[in-house]
């Protein structure tokens, strides 16, 4: 058997399984390729020039128990093989964060909301950091600025300080573990990422395997979803800066966040998933916008 091949092979087997993707594949045959690569020790663009190397039977067996594995835990991928991709960029994981696929990364990386930065842009937080891939893109994105990663989970935080190492970016990027804002209180930002825990209590309850298999902590946001992000709008004022902006991602949620912040201004940042799904709100049209 070759290893195109097998990857057909897989791939037929976990659409037949039924199994979920979305954690940085969309489809069984991406699954089926990555899977199969990462279990050869293959790098993941090898795949054309590799579909027609012979495999042995003990490659072909090693393959397949990996692809039962996959199938019967309804584990992601990504905890199988223990690495994620965000803008092509290399990420551990485990399961004490769930897998790095923020929408946030779009805009950082391509400056979809460069226009709002400037000069003045010299501190950055990453909140609900998570596995710190989104602080470890923006200290790539602007290697002037200081950067902090902050989350409620020491766990999750052990996990990203392996990536900050990973990328050599100790010396920027700060971690702090803590409740919301209070992880980083009294410091002051010019852009705060966050892409908080927004999943509504109803959508929780309906959420695949593969999704359940990550923190709930880092997921749930309550009966609609916007439980942190109150507590956020309500603080932040006396963290950004005058000129500061915050880019939030709220999913699919967008109804329930107009539905609890009905005078809120806020731009809506374009996203392969559409411009509903991450928003730039500034520092001046928070309510009660007061710097100590």
């Amino acid at each position: 058997m070759t290893l195109g091949q097998l990857v057909q092979q897989a791939a037929e087997r976990l659409q037949a399984a039924g199994v979920h993707f979305g954690h940085g594949t969309t489809n069984a045959f991406d699954e089926a390729a990555w899977l199969v690569l990462w279990r050869l020790g293959l790098p993941l663009h090898a795949l054309d020039e590799a579909a027609a190397q012979a495999l042995t039977p003990e490659q072909v067996a090693q393959v397949e128990t990996l692809v039962e594995e996959r199938i019967s835990t309804r584990r992601p991928a990504a905890y199988l093989t223990g690495e994620a991709w965000l803008q092509g960029v290399p990420f551990f994981v485990d399961e004490r964060v769930i897998v790095p696929r923020s929408l946030i990364a779009e805009p950082l990386a391509d400056g979809g909301f460069d226009a709002w930065l400037g000069p003045h842009t010299q501190r950055v937080l990453d909140l609900c950091t998570g596995n710190g891939s989104l602080a470890v893109l923006a200290a790539m994105a602007w290697p002037e600025v200081m950067v902090d990663a902050a989350d409620l989970s020491a766990d999750a935080l052990a996990v990203a300080a392996k990536n900050v190492a990973r990328h050599g970016l100790q010396d920027r990027i700060s971690l702090h573990q803590g409740d919301g804002l209070a992880a980083v209180a009294g410091r002051h930002y010019d852009l705060v990422l966050c892409n908080p825990p927004y999943v509504n209590s109803t959508s929780m309850d309906a959420l695949p395997p593969e999704y359940r298999a990550e923190p709930a902590l880092a997921l749930a946001g309550g009966a609609d979803g916007m439980d942190f992000i109150r507590h956020l709008l309500a603080d932040l004022p006396r963290f950004l800066n005058p000129e500061g902006v915050l880019v939030l991602e709220v999913g699919h949620e967008l109804a329930h966040f107009e539905a609890a912040f009905p005078c809120l201004p806020y731009v809506g940042l374009a996203t392969s998933a559409g411009d509903e799904q991450v928003l730039l709100i500034s520092a001046g049209d928070l309510p009660q916008n007061e710097n100590p």
